[in-house]
Parts: C-alpha cells; structure tokens; sequence
C-alpha cells in the first residue's frame, strides 16, 4: 500500500477528500491517506507556507503529496504551478476554473439534486461554477443553498448525492479529475512520481 498526503486550499476541497466515496476509491487503488492539510486560501499555498506542511506529510509516512489547488483567475496551469513551485514527491492538481466546477461534472450527482433536470457540457468553461449552480439552483427551486457558508452546504449536498470523482472524472469536458484520478492510478502502480 502507498502512503500519500494531501494539502488544499479550501473546504470544498477537504470535504471531498474527506468522504467515503474518496476514501473507497483509495481503498480500490491501495492508497492509504496519511493526512489532508487544509491551508484555507489559495495564497497560503506559496512554497515557504508548504515547507512544514510537506514535512509534516513526510513525517507521518507519505512518499507522494497531492497539493490541490484552483486555478481561479490565473491565465494558465503552469502559471499556478510555478507560483506553487515544483518538488520532487509532489503532484499538483489544478482544478479549472474551481473545484466547483467539478460539481457540474457529475451528472449523476447533479440529476440527484436537480431531480433528473440537468446537463452541462462544458463546466471548466464557468468563471465562478459555484455561482452557476447557485443560480441554477435558485432558477430551479426559487430558494437559495440556505444560510450562511453555501459553499460547505453546496460541497455537503453534493457529497450526499453521491458526488465522485470518478464521475466527474468521466465526463468529456473535465479533463482536471481526469487529470487527478490519473495521478491517483500511477501512484498505485508505481509507487514514484514523475
């Protein structure tokens, strides 16, 4: 089995790798998650801020660390990756536009909570996808997420509707979890990182 860490900027990005159907997904792929380190903000996610949190990761056993992060307004991936930099054991995912959009990916999911009324064809096109499915949602239902911290209520209902990465994943116009469930495969057949 492989010991990998992970460290996130937000929330949404815990809650996800926090669930069950991430943690049955690790299961299949005989990953065992040491820890996930949520840094809260994407401009905590600099290299001097990850220095600790890597060498925590290592302390407690990891070979690979996973550093998830959005692209939000960067002109492009390896932008992001450079202000992230590089280092050896280390994968970094890029969600595009946010990880949000992710949501909009899974129609299985998103059909749950829309009863069987959605589609999307190209979600890492959204500026702001969690705006898009507030909309979408108030469109819909003629009420809001409810309250205070829609974005952990949005990450929380879509868990619950069996969001997965897989699924997302599986989409034609999601290539960021495709992407992640890609790196996720080659830790489990090869134990390094290229």
């Amino acid at each position: 089995m492989v010991n990998i860490g992970f460290i996130c900027e937000g929330y949404t990005e815990l809650f996800i790798l926090e669930s069950q159907a991430f943690k049955n997904i690790l299961n299949q792929l005989q990953l065992n998650s040491v820890g996930i380190i949520n840094v809260e903000g994407n401009g905590n996610l600099l290299p001097h801020n990850l220095k600790s949190h890597r060498e925590n990761l290592f302390t407690k056993g990891a070979s690979v660390i996973f550093i998830f992060t959005d692209l939000d307004q960067d002109q492009c991936i390896t932008k992001t990756r450079l202000r992230i930099t590089e280092s050896e054991n280390q994968i970094i995912i890029v969600a595009v536009k946010q990880i949000e959009s992710w949501f909009l990916s899974d129609y299985t999911s998103m059909n749950t909570i829309f009863q069987g009324d959605y589609a999307f064809e190209f979600p890492e096109n959204e500026d702001v996808p969690f705006e898009t499915i507030r909309t979408k949602y108030f469109e819909k239902f003629r009420r809001g997420l409810v309250g205070r911290n829609e974005k952990k209520r949005l990450a929380q209902k879509m868990l619950n509707s069996g969001f997965s990465i897989q699924n997302a994943a599986n989409h034609p116009n999601c290539p960021s979890a495709n992407y992640f469930l890609t790196k996720l495969k080659q830790c489990a057949s090869t134990e390094t990182v290229e």
